[in-house]
């Protein structure tokens, strides 16, 4: 991460602050003052301000616009990682709660605090997350009910939980599920004889994506975004 931003972090202050506080010598990394904005921190370094240690305290929450071609792991020998997206220190730490198909756009969270993500992603807090999606056939009106009542996917025992479908036009609609199966949504319009084309997540639970961050940007959680997870 550049030291601008590390200290607008650490500090809670503006970028044009940052470079006041550095102009002024009052930043020390490794022992020695710099003025430089686009140094490079990582865990190695010890930052201080005024003689006082800087580090990240506490946990931390971000919500991601994931572009398409983006895995949601770590690791990947074929594709790119969100967490390459990611311009902040030590984002192998984090991980995404609730995860998107490469080819899924949209709404990702990311945190290391493991007790709010698992509220999220835990079959029994039935989170629900609303889904834009481009069909390749025209979308029945039936259908409405058919996922009202729940579908058989295949390879799955049971139906699934009741969702919400919305038509927005022929082949686009909006729905609301409140699980989270290998493939959910693709599987269920599947189950009716129909094929996803375009994925894009909006919603997970109360918290929406903001509509100022193009695909691949990122932003802090709000204090009322994160505590809309908190027991």
């Amino acid at each position: 991460m550049r030291l601008d931003k590390f200290l607008c972090t650490t500090l809670g202050i503006t970028r044009r602050e940052a470079a006041k506080v550095l102009k002024e010598k009052r930043i020390e990394v490794n022992g020695e003052i710099t003025k430089s904005i686009a140094l490079k921190v990582t865990d190695d370094c010890d930052v201080e301000f005024d003689g006082r240690p800087l580090r990240f305290e506490g946990p931390r929450y971000f919500m991601l616009n994931k572009p398409q071609g983006f895995v949601c792991s770590h690791v990947d020998d074929h594709n790119p990682t969100v967490f390459v997206l990611l311009d902040i220190v030590s984002p192998e730490k984090l991980h995404v709660a609730g995860r998107l198909d490469g080819d899924t756009t949209g709404l990702v969270l990311l945190t290391d605090d493991g007790q709010w993500s698992h509220r999220i992603t835990s079959p029994r807090h039935h989170c629900e997350k609303v889904y834009f999606v481009e069909l390749a056939d025209p979308l029945p009106e039936e259908t409405i009910q058919l996922f009202a009542e729940g579908v058989q996917l295949r390879g799955e025992d049971d139906l699934t939980r009741p969702a919400k479908l919305e038509i927005v036009s022929e082949r686009e609609a909006v729905i609301t599920i409140s699980e989270g199966k290998y493939h959910q949504v693709k599987r269920m319009f599947a189950s009716v004889g129909n094929r996803v084309v375009g994925l894009h997540r909006a919603h997970i639970g109360p918290i929406e994506l903001d509509e100022a961050l193009a695909p691949g940007e990122y932003r802090q959680l709000t204090a009322e975004e994160i505590a809309a997870f908190m027991p």
